[in-house]
């Protein structure tokens, strides 16, 4: 006010005057009327003394309404007034008093940040250490619990904490899977819950065994473990699986064709056949493989997947690792992937591991992880056929339509290099192994080729690149299709009879087998009343094909 006076009385001396307007909104000395004479007057001689006023008015606004609202609208209308220093302590003290009646971590931690070199800080800071350690005492936030550690690594309650920390890891470990149990025993070396959880790992390695069917296996890991005898419940779940497995050896015709391993080579005539020296024997045997819902069968199937020269081979092992994986009980499913990946953590160093572990964690459903495994393990220069059908798939899932469409023709440019490369003549024969590999590219042309052709239905972004893609695609399948038929035919010319590509006499063998187990589901209920709750349970929880779980549970109701 003061210096409003003086200003007002400075312009009257030095003979200016205040003109009718300035006079009117000093005699009403209200914001209002300050407002309208600078909207009136914005470059007059009064106006910085008007301005003057007007920030003296609203200060004493803010003070009588003293919000940390009102101080804020103030101090960014007026931060460099001389009120703004006054303003800015009292907005403080505002929010200094509402963190410490809220008395949380969170609260304090937000005023400390708002005002960090504030006169309230020490005091802020003392309360936020009891804060933290009143929650860091019932909280079950192991992030919460962490990030502490984290910020106050000398804090003398430090051993409290990373107790509370072990406690609750271990909790949620234990009520989750074997994902979290590997991480409790690599996050906690010297964790109290460490035999705990190691015993938990164990039931579950021993029930992957037991639904397989593997029960001397199972029997012979439990008796030779140092952990085995901790799981009680064994000798009884080991019981129940015996009587379970008498069962369903039924000398009945119709018991046995409802179940899977009636119509299937066994575990190890498909591993034989997985290096057989036809890229066919292999590629049917990985297809196979993929209907023997065992614990057993994952390892062969990788291995194809990770060795096989033909993509073909590899698409069908990752096709069947998924059924697999879909058909074993979740719990065990999740832990025949989590104990490799932690094998495979520590040494994996090269593209080929870095796709096994792709590989697990796609079919495991962990795709944001997938994604960053692929990426590591992606040659641009020389790219990998099956990673670039599976990118096709997924982001057709996702609806990534652009994006499939250009993973479908980077599909097809390797069909199609594939399709120049591979040498056939009368003069230097037909390896059987160019005519397999360019049964792969036929096929993986076509795929290609149909996926271009859904995108361009659904999609009207960049239209002419995908009108490209299509002409790619379709030199791509011509071209393979028709150096296939070439080979093929010198190959049936040296050997009569030589299987061609199109053979899928074992796809055809395990369709009529699913109709049939079908079938024999359908009618088990009234031609063999005692077997049929066991038949149609263990069709529920393990058969392959999704259909005759869904049919058999179905059929339990």
């Amino acid at each position: 006010m003061r210096k409003f006076r003086t200003l007002s009385l400075l312009l009257l001396l030095t003979g200016c005057g205040a003109p009718r307007a300035y006079q009117r909104a000093q005699e009403a000395d209200t914001l209002e009327a300050y407002r309208a004479f600078l909207r009136e007057h914005p470059e007059g001689d009064d106006a910085e003394a008007v301005e003057v006023r007007i920030s003296e008015l609203e200060f004493e606004e803010a003070s009588k309404l003293h919000t940390v609202v009102a101080y804020k609208r103030f101090l960014e209308a007026h931060p460099e007034v001389p009120q703004a220093r006054a303003a800015r302590t009292l907005l403080e003290g505002l929010r200094f008093n509402a963190a410490k009646e809220a008395g949380t971590a969170a609260a304090l931690r937000q005023f400390l940040k708002d005002h960090p070199d504030g006169a309230q800080r020490d005091e802020a800071q003392r309360l936020l250490k009891e804060a933290e350690l009143k929650e860091l005492a019932t909280t079950k936030d192991t992030q919460q619990l962490r990030a502490y550690l984290q910020e106050a690594p000398d804090d003398p309650r430090r051993l409290e904490v990373e107790s509370r920390l072990d406690d609750e890891t271990f909790t949620r470990a234990e009520t989750t899977g074997a994902t979290q149990l590997f991480a409790y025993l690599r996050d906690f070396p010297a964790g109290r819950y460490r035999e705990q959880a190691k015993v938990k790992l164990l039931a579950l390695e021993v029930e992957g065994l037991l639904v397989s069917g593997l029960l001397e296996e199972a029997r012979a890991r439990v008796a030779g473990h140092p952990l085995g005898a901790k799981l009680k419940d064994f000798p009884a779940r080991l019981n129940r699986i015996r009587s379970e497995r008498s069962a369903l050896q039924s000398p009945e015709p119709l018991a046995q064709a409802a179940q899977v391993g009636h119509y299937l080579r066994s575990l190890e005539d498909l591993k034989h056949a997985l290096v057989a020296p036809d890229a066919m024997d292999r590629w049917q045997a990985a297809e196979e493989l993929g209907q023997h819902v065992s614990v057993r069968a994952v390892d062969p199937l990788l291995e194809a997947f990770r060795t096989g020269r033909n993509p073909l081979v590899r698409e069908r092992a990752l096709e069947s690792l998924q059924t697999v994986l879909r058909a074993l009980p979740g719990p065990v499913a999740e832990y025949e992937v989590a104990v490799r990946l932690e094998s495979l953590r520590e040494k994996a160093n090269s593209a080929e591991l870095y796709l096994i572990m792709a590989a697990l964690l796609d079919m495991s459903g962990r795709m944001g992880e997938a994604a960053t495994e692929y990426q590591r393990a992606f040659a641009p220069e020389d790219p990998d056929p099956v990673v670039l059908r599976r990118w096709v798939q997924l982001r057709e899932e996702r609806r990534q339509t652009f994006s499939a469409a250009v993973a479908a023709r980077q599909l097809s440019l390797w069909a199609l290099r594939v399709a120049r490369e591979e040498s056939i003549s009368p003069e230097g024969g037909v390896p059987l192994a160019a005519a397999r590999q360019l049964c792969a590219a036929a096929r993986n042309a076509r795929f290609a080729s149909e996926a271009i052709a859904r995108a361009r239905k659904v999609s009207t972004e960049f239209p002419e690149d995908l009108d490209g893609f299509a002409v790619t695609a379709a030199e791509a399948l011509k071209l393979s299709e028709a150096r296939l038929a070439d080979a093929e035919l010198l190959l049936r010319e040296r050997t009569p009879g030589a299987r061609t590509c199109g053979d899928d006499a074992v796809r055809e063998r395990l369709e009529s087998a699913l109709s049939q187990r079908r079938e024999a589901l359908r009618t088990v209920g009234t031609k063999l009343p005692k077997l049929a709750p066991l038949l149609l349970q263990v069709a529920r929880e393990r058969d392959p094909s999704p259909e005759v779980r869904t049919e058999a549970a179905a059929l339990l109701k």
